[in-house]
């Protein structure tokens, strides 16, 4: 597991763009796996900007969205479908048939869950995987006590988790107790996984992932088992580690490896 502690969102941002980037001009029909939430934001108005410089195209990728709430259709203003067309797809040179967020109105959610994965694997896999962290470590839906080998499926949320969640809803509006999500063991399928954290509420979160045991408590703490796990994160997000200046050492020598490698051409 690589840490990056940077100073702020913006450059925890504009670090994780950067791998989006690399990613995508090194192989243009990348299969991306992207998430929802506020931290993304920030990165994808990056995204968008390189796309709209000319530095990155979208034209031949894939995508496959983490989560979407069950019971709401793709047009609903809080869905994720909606967000993800909001927030990036209408955006970049995307052809929408290539992306895909998990039916929350599907007839047989069930179904759509073996679904999903079967598309996944059919693209290919992911090859780089966009994630946030919940106050209480989950990652998509996949809330405390998720299986670390679990599959796309539905997931009840946890009371902590709508609550977090209940200013994107109007007082009078509906807000769905279930979701469908990729499961843990899913996500860990990725190439490259690439978690954004940022802010003093989700330090714990991050000590719990980073430094506590591989356990179901923590549903992040399974990035431990990860090849190429990086999370980014600012500094507020990493106050409770134990040691914050072993991690930025670590990346202050892999940005001079990377710099001699470069030079080297």
């Amino acid at each position: 597991m690589k840490v990056v502690i940077l100073e702020n969102a913006a450059q925890v941002a504009t670090y994780g763009a950067g791998l989006f980037q690399r990613q995508l001009q090194s192989k243009p029909d990348s299969v991306l796996g992207l998430a929802t939430g506020s931290t993304p934001v920030a990165l994808y108005n990056e995204l968008i900007a390189l796309n709209r410089d000319g530095e990155i195209s979208f034209q031949h990728s894939r995508t496959f969205n983490l989560d979407e709430y069950l019971g709401l259709a793709g047009d609903h203003p809080q869905s994720y479908r909606y967000f993800m067309n909001d927030k990036l797809f209408n955006h970049v040179d995307i052809d929408k048939a290539n992306t895909q967020v998990p039916p929350g109105n599907a007839d047989d959610p069930l179904a759509a869950c073996a679904e999903y994965e079967q598309d996944i694997a059919q693209a290919g896999g992911i090859d780089i995987q966009l994630l946030g962290i919940g106050r209480n470590g989950h990652i998509g839906f996949n809330e405390p006590s998720s299986s670390l080998a679990s599959r796309t499926r539905v997931k009840t949320l946890t009371q902590a988790t709508i609550d977090d969640n209940a200013r994107f809803f109007k007082a009078d509006e509906y807000q769905p107790h279930l979701s469908i999500t990729m499961g843990i063991g899913t996500i860990l399928e990725s190439r490259q996984v690439v978690l954004l954290a940022t802010g003093a509420a989700k330090a714990a979160a991050i000590k719990a992932t980073v430094e506590g045991p591989v356990s179901a408590a923590c549903p992040a703490s399974a990035l431990q088992l990860h090849r190429d796990a990086v999370l980014i994160i600012d500094e507020a997000a990493a106050a409770e580690l134990d040691d914050p200046e072993f991690f930025k050492h670590i990346e202050r020598e892999n940005q001079k490896l990377k710099a001699a490698l470069e030079a080297k051409g």
